[in-house]
C-alpha cells in the first residue's frame, strides 16, 4: 500500500469505466506524492464525481479546479491521510473507494452501511483480518485499520452476472430456448435481476453452487418462460443496477404494465438510462411514462418489428447497446447502434457468444 508512483501531471485515461475511475482515485488519494491529470471518454467526462471528490477530500486529497466535479480534473494526494467515518449510500463503488483509501490512512476508517450494496471489496479483504472487521447487525459496520501489512490475495474471478443477464433475457423470451452459463458469480448482492424475474415466473436455476474466497459462484440454467409484467420496488435497484436497461426491454416484450420504482440514480450512469431507453422503446412502438421516480412500461408482448427501424446514437453506454441488441434479435427490427465498441469494456466476448448462439449482425467501422 502507498507504493504507487507516477511522474507529476501524468495523464490517466479511464476510458468508459466509472468503476476504474472511482476505485483507482480511492487508492491514489491517500498515496503520497501523487499529482495526476484525470480524464475519461466523452461519456465518462459528463458524469458527476461529486460524491467521490467530496469523500476523498475528507481524507485530505485535493482536486483542481475547485468546485468542478467531472473530468478532466487534477488530483493532488495527501501525504498525511487520516481515517474517516463514512455513511455509505447505494454506491458500492464509492464504498469500495473509501475502503481502499482507508487501507493507506492513519487510524481507523469506519463505514456505516444502512442499505446493503455489493460487497466484493470487503469479501476480497476478509482474509486479511488485521485490516478489516465487518459487523452485521441492524446496520452493517465496516472498520478498516490503516497502514497494516497486506497479505497477498489469490483470486479466481468468475463470470459477470450482469453480462450474463442479457443472454438470459434472450433465452427467456425466445420460445423453445434453453441456456446454461457456467461459472458465474452468484453473490447475493448481485442477484436482483434473477430474483425479480423468478417472481415473474422465469425458469431460472442455479447449479454447482460453491464458495471460493468468500464469493459464491455456480452455473445458471435458464429456459424460455411465459413471464408476467415486472413489479420492481426500489429495494431491487441496488442489487440490479446494471441490469435495468435489459429489464426495460423484457418489460416491453411482456404483455401488461411493468413498474420500476426508485430508479432516479439511473440518470447518472454512462448516459441517462431512463430517457435513452425510453427513446429506444418509443422507436419500437412501446409506450412508457416516467414520473415521481417511477417508470411505467406498457408491454406489448414479443412482436415482429421487421418494418421498424431503431437507432441508438453515440451514447458511450455499453448496457444500452447490449439491451438494444437483444431487442433487435427478438423483434427483427432493423437496428443500428453507434459506438458499440464500448461493450468491450464490460463484456469483451459479447458478440462472439451471440454469434455462437445464432445471432446475425454486421459490424461497420
Amino acid at each position: 500500500m502507498g507504493s504507487f508512483y507516477a511522474k507529476k501531471n501524468t495523464l490517466l485515461n479511464f476510458g468508459n469505466s466509472g468503476t476504474l475511475a472511482r476505485l483507482l482515485i480511492g487508492i491514489l488519494s491517500t498515496t503520497p506524492d501523487i499529482q495526476l491529470s484525470l480524464i475519461g471518454d466523452k461519456s465518462l467526462n459528463k458524469r458527476s464525481m461529486k460524491k467521490l471528490i467530496d469523500t476523498m477530500s475528507e481524507f485530505g486529497a485535493y482536486f483542481k479546479p475547485k468546485n468542478k466535479f467531472n473530468f478532466p480534473l487534477k488530483i493532488i494526494s495527501t501525504n498525511l491521510p487520516i481515517g474517516i467515518i463514512f455513511k455509505a449510500g447505494v454506491s458500492a463503488q464509492i464504498k469500495s473507494a473509501v475502503m481502499l483509501a482507508g487501507l493507506n490512512s492513519f487510524g481507523d476508517t469506519k463505514i456505516l452501511e444502512k442499505q446493503k450494496s455489493r460487497d466484493h471489496t470487503e469479501n476480497m479483504l476478509l482474509k486479511n483480518k488485521q485490516v478489516i472487521k465487518v459487523v452485521n447487525k441492524k446496520n452493517k459496520l465496516i472498520k478498516i485499520s490503516g497502514k497494516k501489512y497486506l497479505n497477498p490475495i489469490k483470486i479466481n474471478v468468475p463470470g459477470d452476472p450482469s453480462s450474463s443477464a442479457f443472454f438470459c433475457a434472450l433465452t427467456l423470451l425466445n420460445p423453445g430456448s434453453q441456456l446454461k452459463i457456467k461459472n458465474v458469480g452468484l453473490n447475493p448482492t448481485r442477484l436482483g435481476f434473477y430474483n425479480l424475474l423468478k417472481k415473474q415466473k422465469a425458469r431460472i436455476l442455479f447449479e454447482n453452487v460453491k464458495k471460493d474466497n468468500n464469493e459464491i459462484k455456480g452455473d445458471i440454467i435458464v429456459k424460455s418462460s411465459n413471464l408476467k409484467p415486472i413489479k420492481a420496488s426500489k429495494e431491487y435497484y441496488v442489487k440490479a443496477t446494471d441490469e435495468y436497461p435489459i429489464l426495460f426491454v423484457i418489460a416491453a416484450l411482456v404483455k401488461g404494465v411493468s413498474i420500476f420504482k426508485g430508479i432516479d440514480d439511473l440518470a447518472n450512469k454512462e448516459s441517462n438510462r431512463i430517457k435513452e431507453m425510453q427513446k429506444v422503446l418509443k422507436q419500437a412502438g412501446v409506450k412508457s411514462i416516467f414520473s415521481k421516480n417511477k417508470l411505467k412500461i406498457f408491454g406489448k408482448g414479443v412482436m415482429s418489428l421487421k418494418k421498424k427501424k431503431i437507432f441508438v446514437p453515440n451514447l458511450g453506454d455499453h448496457r444500452i447497446c447490449m439491451a438494444t441488441f437483444v431487442l433487435a434479435l427478438l423483434t427483427g427490427a432493423e437496428t443500428k447502434i453507434k459506438n458499440f465498441e464500448t461493450v468491450y469494456t464490460s463484456s469483451p466476448s459479447f458478440l462472439k457468444i451471440m454469434k455462437s448462439i445464432g445471432a446475425k449482425f454486421k459490424l461497420y467501422v
